[in-house]
């Protein structure tokens, strides 16, 4: 298998050393990125070609950023602490996971901000009730977030309509959730929750690079399928040096409301074993029901709709786990 050292020598190839910000190889994938570089696609065609002649390498992203600062990550303004939910795959129920921690984070004490950065398929304004809504500028320069819950907020989903498509390359989305993040006016957050596209893409990438993030939080289901791509969004964020808080099981077992049989449906303590092979922390389970799926499509979520259930707790627990580990 080729290492790190081989594959900076064949990039210097094309690109000085002074322009390579960083070499690495995640997954059978070489992620180049690259400072103060105009955009050149022949290049980077050849690029590719060279580096996928390299035993191992099935995937070549190249990104290019501004010039190189002693400050590398975006500004974002009036935020101390920012946990990036994430999940290897779509359909494991990541944005609802997200939105339920940010209102339980917000209940436990903690000024908290949930920040949509799924941009594809943005939901947040929905879970929240305000889909439909246009954000405030004051100052016609920043953006005010949206206030709900006891939560601050901002989505790309209220900037287009909701079934505009938005077919954007890899710059341009993330030049557009850079504007998002820097150009709201957040007031005194303790920690904001960032809803991560799924999977592993330059989305994913730049994000993790360029969002000083302080910790991530992944999200899975209990079946193997979903655990192989959990165990890839792991290995994403250690590959950029982002700490991992830990694994949340999503619809980890069902309740019959009936005669109260648990019934574990898409397999039992999955993402438990997974992250004990990685050595990271199991922040904990949230049952299958589907008061947890109609209470976000309506705009309140399980957190506040009924802050007493059992689903309810199960997202404070994991909220005081993640508090504790951000000392906040």
């Amino acid at each position: 298998m080729v290492d790190n050292a081989e594959l900076l020598q064949a990039v210097m190839r094309f690109f000085p050393k002074e322009s390579i910000e960083s070499v690495n190889l995640f997954e059978k994938r070489v992620i180049v990125t690259l400072v103060d570089v105009e955009e050149d696609e022949q290049k980077k065609q050849n690029l590719t070609r060279e580096l996928l002649g390299f035993e191992g390498v099935e995937k070549i992203s190249v990104i290019y950023t501004g010039e190189r600062t002693k400050n590398p990550y975006w500004a974002i303004r009036g935020v101390k602490k920012i946990v990036a939910v994430a999940s290897g795959k779509g359909g494991v129920g990541k944005s609802t996971t997200a939105t339920n921690i940010a209102l339980a984070l917000s209940k436990i004490g903690c000024k908290t901000a949930l920040f949509d950065a799924d941009i594809y398929g943005p939901s947040i304004p929905t879970m929240l009730g305000y889909e439909g809504s246009v954000p405030v500028s004051y100052d016609g320069k920043t953006f005010d977030p949206f206030f709900v819950m006891g939560v601050q907020s901002m989505s790309i989903g209220t900037l287009v309509g909701r079934d505009t498509p938005l077919i954007w390359r890899g710059p341009k989305a993330c030049g557009a959730l850079q504007q998002l993040l820097s150009d709201v006016n957040w007031h005194e957050v303790d920690v904001m929750v960032i809803d991560m596209p799924p999977g592993t893409g330059d989305i994913q990438i730049t994000l993790s690079q360029k969002v000083k993030i302080d910790g991530a939080v992944i999200v899975s289901t209990p079946q193997d399928i979903a655990l192989i791509d959990a165990v890839k969004g792991v290995n994403m964020f250690k590959a950029v040096d982002v700490p991992i808080l830990g694994i949340v099981e999503n619809m980890s077992y069902h309740i019959c409301e009936k005669c109260g049989h648990k019934e574990y449906v898409f397999g039992e303590n999955g993402a438990k074993n997974t992250a004990e092979k990685l050595g990271v922390d199991f922040l904990g389970e949230i049952p299958l029901n589907i008061k947890i799926r109609t209470q976000a499509d309506a705009g309140m979520p399980i957190v506040k709709a009924e802050p007493e259930s059992e689903f309810a707790k199960a997202y404070v627990d994991i909220a005081q786990k993640i508090k504790e580990k951000l000392n906040i």
